[in-house]
């Protein structure tokens, strides 16, 4: 959160495209690659059928239609060879349409394309591992955007034998549950399955008789994007490295909780957000609890860290005198809390920021987190917490790339935690986060070991934790500085203090987004999102003018004043702006508080 550069290295890193050698042409391996003999070898969902027109070759194409949270997709399994080089290839046509693989065996890969009035050719390309027998390749639409076309699949590369003819699927997985319920998502757990050759290799979901989705050889999944109060079924089957799949267990129910939850809620409709540098000084000066202006709705307190990395002690103190002269005492500095909290202010403790590194890397370290952070709120009568892990705190262990159920240490502590602390104060617990968008919008390009195992491993590492408190989640505020070019939706890089760059990135946020290997992460709720930004030219890098900002706002809440990104979708309940700092803020005769404030006030 304070600044710091991060340097040519991240820029570069974004640069990076993970190229794959073009295998020699084989012939297609894909079975029933132009949809001639109808759904035959395909797996889909209930929306999908063949059509003759639009086709792009032959005398059929594929039609399928995203309905609420189920991106209509349909896959098959290839068998394959370990070791080699593949190009997938087609034909698609929609407002989103995706072609991907997964179960490579190394970094699973996906493209996709926007071409709603004529078919456009896509593809892509991956290298299997050392002893993968099967890929499964997949076309799908996006949430909302209506039908897609694909026609013409095409896996080019070695036949395989399914792993030397192994021809007997798995035991069908038993023991299903479904449970956990938040106004959004499901727990499943499940059975394991046995087979022949020892592999199980995968089991697959299957949501209201939809087409399946992969999750892993795990026994458990969290089934996200729900609707609230809404009765969903599913079914399990699993699958084995040589690409046989049983039959799918008996189908259970399961009903989401009524919406609501995330804390906050006499918040204003629209809300600013900003950090008070309470436990240190530097040149921008130290503001007294009781001097912060009106216009900020929920403060901050910057920083609580912790006695060592990862023992998840944190700690609160008040700025020293020696470094702040005109530090009030904490009865005064307790008392001016809880004015602002009787003018409708929200005051929370902010973990980590530059130099607060935190990793719950054991459940002791996850206790005594929860324990020293209750201990803060509980002293100073706060409303809540605020997340800025930054730095080395969260990664992702090789091999977990799936947000919706992760199984690093130090991400499945910190959800834990959370969930703990929201559990003890209840449904007016405030929870904000406030990662930049190398934890968030990176994903979309690099998730877990990212291309060919070559990005960092924090890449996305944010998203479990998001996916997860999803319901919890008052506000997330992305940091959209310190940042180099991040690509967006448009698949075109975009550049920190301009409009075109917040939009493209809030766009994802309440768009939903792909994440390297396939997996959709669902879009957040409007007013859950407010856009992160440097309140002053020194307090970051990449400040946006005020032009700029309102430009941004203008463009994702009301579809006015766009740039050359358009949002997918035009959204009035966006929650507002997040600033660092409210420090900076007033060092700048509190140029963005009230600019910001008399704009946002004027919203509808």
């Amino acid at each position: 959160m304070r600044f710091r550069n991060l340097g040519v290295g991240l820029a570069l890193a974004l640069g990076l495209t993970g190229l794959v050698a073009t295998p020699a042409h084989a012939a297609n391996i894909a079975a029933n690659p132009g949809f001639e003999s109808g759904l035959s070898g395909w797996t889909c969902g209930s929306t999908a059928r063949t059509v003759t027109t639009p086709v792009h070759g032959g005398s059929a194409a594929l039609e399928a239609t995203p309905q609420g949270a189920d991106y209509a997709r349909c896959s098959q399994t290839v068998a394959v060879k370990p070791g080699s080089a593949y190009t997938l290839s087609g034909w698609v046509r929609g407002n989103y349409a995706f072609l991907g693989a997964s179960g490579t065996g190394t970094t699973d890969t996906s493209t996709w394309a926007a071409s709603p009035s004529a078919y456009t050719r896509v593809s892509t390309s991956f290298t299997t591992g050392p002893a993968t027998t099967s890929v499964t390749i997949y076309v799908n639409g996006w949430y909302g955007q209506g039908a897609y076309y694909a026609d013409d699949i095409a896996l080019d590369g070695p036949p395989g034998d399914g792993g030397g003819g192994d021809t007997t699927p798995p035991s069908v997985p038993g023991g299903l549950t479904v449970g956990e319920p938040t106004s959004g998502s499901l727990r499943l757990s499940w059975s394991a399955s046995t087979d022949d050759s020892g592999s199980i290799a995968r089991y697959e979901v299957s949501r209201d008789g939809g087409a399946p989705v992969a999750v892993g050889n795990v026994t458990s999944y969290t089934a996200g994007g729900l609707a609230a109060a809404t009765t969903y079924r599913f079914k399990v089957r699993a699958c084995d490295a040589a690409g046989n799949c049983s039959a799918y267990g008996p189908e259970v129910a399961g009903t989401t909780s009524p919406g609501g939850g995330g804390g906050g809620g006499d918040l204003p409709e629209r809300v600013m957000v900003g950090y008070l540098h309470a436990s240190f000084a530097n040149g921008s000066g130290y503001i007294r609890m009781r001097d912060v202006p009106d216009e900020w709705d929920i403060i901050n307190l910057a920083f609580g860290e912790p006695t060592s990395v990862t023992s998840g002690d944190i700690r609160f103190r008040q700025c020293p005198a020696a470094e702040c002269p005109n530090v009030e005492s904490e009865a005064e500095f307790i008392a001016a809390i809880r004015d602002k909290q009787a003018a409708g202010k929200k005051v929370l403790i902010s973990i980590g920021g530059q130099n607060g590194q935190v990793q719950l890397t054991t459940t002791a370290a996850r206790d005594a987190f929860v324990r020293s952070v209750s201990a803060i709120i509980d002293k100073y009568g706060l409303d809540g917490l605020d997340i800025d892990f930054e730095g080395h705190s969260l990664y992702l262990d090789p091999g977990d790339t799936d947000f919706r159920n992760p199984t690093t240490p130090v991400i499945v502590n910190l959800i834990a935690a959370l969930r703990t602390l929201k559990a003890r104060y209840g449904e007016d617990f405030v929870l904000t986060m406030a990662p930049e968008t190398f934890f968030v919008q990176l994903g979309y390009q690099f998730y877990g070991p990212g291309p060919n195992g070559t990005a960092d491993r924090r890449s996305g590492s944010y998203l479990p934790v998001i996916h997860a408190l999803r319901d919890d989640l008052t506000l997330l505020h992305v940091q959209d500085y310190n940042s180099g070019p991040i690509m967006g939706l448009d698949n075109a890089y975009h550049t920190m203090g301009t409009h075109d760059f917040h939009v493209a990135m809030t766009d994802m946020l309440l768009a939903g987004f792909p994440v390297a290997g396939g997996a959709a992460f669902p879009a957040l709720r409007p007013d859950q999102v407010a856009i992160g930004l440097p309140a002053a030219p020194w307090a970051g890098n990449g400040f946006t003018t005020v032009a700029e900002v309102q430009k941004a706002f203008d463009c994702l809440a009301k579809g006015a004043n766009c740039g050359p990104y358009r949002p997918r979708g035009t959204y009035p309940g966006l929650r507002g702006l997040m600033a660092w700092s409210v420090n900076w803020d007033s060092y700048n005769s509190r140029e963005f508080s009230r600019a910001h404030r008399a704009y946002l006030d004027a919203l509808p």
